[in-house]
């Protein structure tokens, strides 16, 4: 498994913008496929976008699909995920991940980061 630590989270208001980041240590970092997940109380993990092996595909929930953006470094062994127009409703911990291969499934993905808050007021 591979060891993930994200960071970039925060209070913003709703419209405003925040980047994450997730920094992963110890497997290659660019033998696996990367992935956002967020998790509001009381609710579902679900899935919010993904990033293939070198960056060239990736992969969004219809929710997001226009106003985030992931992206990979493989040199610095990070993640990051770009959020603009953020909406209170997207409230959330968020959580990146690793998998071998994409996925929009929780269950695929077999290591995950501590998870850092996003609040959106409004």
């Amino acid at each position: 498994q591979v060891q993930l630590v994200e960071s970039g989270g925060g209070l913003v208001q709703a419209g405003g913008s925040l980047r994450l980041s997730c920094a992963a240590s110890g497997r290659p970092f660019s033998n696996y496929v990367m992935g956002w997940f967020r998790q509001a109380p009381g609710k579902e993990r679900d899935f919010v976008a993904a990033i293939s092996w070198n960056g060239g595909n990736t992969y969004y929930s219809d929710s997001v699909k226009g106003r985030f953006t992931i992206s990979r470094d493989n040199a610095k062994n990070t993640v990051y995920l770009q959020m603009n127009s953020l909406k209170p409703e997207e409230t959330a911990v968020y959580y990146c991940a690793a998998a071998r291969s994409p996925s929009m499934r929780v269950v695929d993905y077999d290591s995950w980061g501590q998870g850092t808050q996003v609040t959106v007021s409004s």
